[in-house]
């Protein structure tokens, strides 16, 4: 919905009004930068929609984990391959956020203050985590299906 929302946002700052850019979202404020830079006020809202979406689509992911995951039988393929899903989406979420970060710190360096913090390195720890458990997971199925045990 946040996607949506700062998507909406900035569609009306570029083709309706302009004071648009003022209240993106709960007052992210981005007006200086569309008046200094349409494009980099272009791009810095396009990152920030692709993480927001990229952080949506996690979450999604871990609802449809905790949704399907069964007590009885906790180690399947299925649930390894949505651990590493989640992992790769939340790496490469968490490097956009890292080039997001350093190109708002190349706009501030301009003189524009850029009010967003990407969270970059917490997003690639968690990353980190979740794939050491899709690891784990993996590890399981295999001794799982050799012994035929639930662990």
């Amino acid at each position: 919905m946040k996607a949506g929302a700062i998507l909406i946002s900035f569609i009306i700052s570029l083709f309706v009004n302009a004071a648009g850019a003022q209240n993106l979202y709960l007052g992210l404020d981005l007006s200086e930068l569309y008046v200094v830079n349409k494009p980099y006020y272009i791009a810095i809202v396009l990152l920030l929609i692709t993480l927001t979406a990229l952080k949506s689509l996690i979450a999604y992911f871990a609802v449809k984990f905790f949704l399907k995951f069964n007590l009885v039988k906790p180690f399947s393929k299925e649930f390894a391959s949505l651990f590493i899903k989640i992992s790769y989406i939340s790496l490469g979420t968490g490097i956009l956020a890292i080039i997001a970060n350093e190109f708002s710190n190349w706009i501030l360096n301009q003189g524009v203050n850029i009010p967003i913090n990407w969270a970059g390195s917490e997003i690639l720890f968690f990353a980190g985590i979740i794939y050491l458990l899709a690891l784990i997971f993996k590890k399981g199925i295999e001794m799982q299906n050799e012994n035929e045990l639930t662990i």
